[in-house]
């Protein structure tokens, strides 16, 4: 065959090995010689095989768990606390070539941010704080990617493992909290409801027929269940009547003796 169809496969094939499709939500950048050249833009990129090679960087949101970290608080309770970081790279240049592998680096950093903030408060702060020692990490951590081209967007903090007798301890103190809440309920429901009587007896203290209508609602309403016994109340207006007329039967006596 002749020579010049082999050297025109060999330009195809040589062609061919040097298209690149970067995608929209990736950046990749251009290396000549292992020398940085610039970054190439998303669609369709040829670069010189062999000579030339490129390195992609996902641009996208990107997510990392932070693994479980033994700390211990700053009142002495052990506890395993683990998260989740969110970050993006702005500036992929800054990002391959100021460090080696930015994805570990974020980690390691994560991991020891966590350990020094939840390691200066106590538990209580660190249970119902969650989102402001999120923030303090991310803070410390974006500070030091700054620097890489790699902004920190957020800090999580996912769950939080104690000892069981922590557990334990904290479950009878939200008992006797909830102790507490109900009897405080309770007193100031009795003192609401002795102000509301209190008001109610000044009212039909204005009025003898109302004390009798009250007495005779109260009899109908034992009268619709179904006893045998029914209680009369006694009207207490009759008592000074009656005591007078024993004092006058008491002076007679004397008086005939």
């Amino acid at each position: 065959m002749n020579p010049s169809f082999y050297f025109s496969i060999i330009i195809i094939l040589f062609f061919l090995s040097g298209i690149r499709i970067i995608f929209e939500y990736k950046r990749a950048l251009k290396f000549r010689f292992g020398k940085f050249i610039k970054t190439l833009e998303p669609g369709f990129r040829w670069i010189i095989p062999i000579v030339e090679t490129i390195q992609i960087v996902d641009i996208r949101v990107i997510t990392i768990n932070i693994i479980s970290q033994e700390i211990m608080t700053a009142d002495n309770v052990p506890c395993s606390i683990d998260g989740v970081l969110f970050f993006k790279i702005n500036n992929p240049e800054k990002a391959i070539l100021e460090v080696e592998e930015y994805k570990f680096a974020i980690t390691q950093l994560a991991q020891a941010a966590l350990r020094d903030v939840c390691g200066k408060v106590e538990l209580d702060i660190i249970l119902s704080k969650r989102e402001e020692m999120g923030k303090n990490i991310k803070d410390i951590v974006d500070q030091e990617t700054n620097e890489w081209g790699i902004v920190i967007l957020d800090v999580k903090i996912k769950d939080i493992q104690l000892p069981e007798n922590m557990k334990r301890m904290m479950a009878n103190q939200a008992e006797a909290e909830r102790t507490r809440r109900a009897k405080i309920i309770l007193a100031l429901a009795e003192k609401q409801a002795a102000g509301k009587l209190l008001e109610a007896g000044k009212l039909i203290d204005k009025s003898p027929s109302a004390i009798k209508l009250r007495l005779y609602q109260t009899l109908s309403d034992i009268a619709t269940e179904k006893n045998s016994t029914i209680v009369f109340p006694f009207p207490e207006e009759m008592l000074p009547r009656i005591s007078k007329k024993d004092k006058k039967k008491d002076k007679k006596t004397e008086f005939l003796m």
